[in-house]
């Protein structure tokens, strides 16, 4: 997923399990999006993923809990409008 994701991107939590390592809960929601800070291309010392997601919660978190959402696709309507001269008095 690293090379998919970017700084600005908005990433879906998938998996709030404890922290691969050290057991301990984790702060991230299921279900919650975040924007993505930073990819660090490091891999995961769980083995899963080639990058780490700095979402602006504590450090960084393997990119496996994440989904990335798609970007937004922004309509923009062009709005044609008639204008009507002033009518002259005689």
């Amino acid at each position: 997923m690293s090379y998919a994701v970017g700084p600005g991107d908005l990433v879906l939590c998938v998996n709030a399990a404890p922290n691969h390592l050290t057991g301990e809960q984790v702060p991230l929601v299921v279900g919650e999006t975040y924007t993505v800070g930073a990819v660090m291309e490091f891999a995961c010392p769980c083995g899963r993923s080639d990058a780490l997601l700095d979402v602006g919660v504590d450090f960084a978190w393997c990119q496996t809990r994440f989904r990335l959402l798609p970007k937004p696709k922004f309509k923009t309507e062009t709005v044609t409008r008639s204008v009507s001269a002033p009518k002259e008095k005689v």
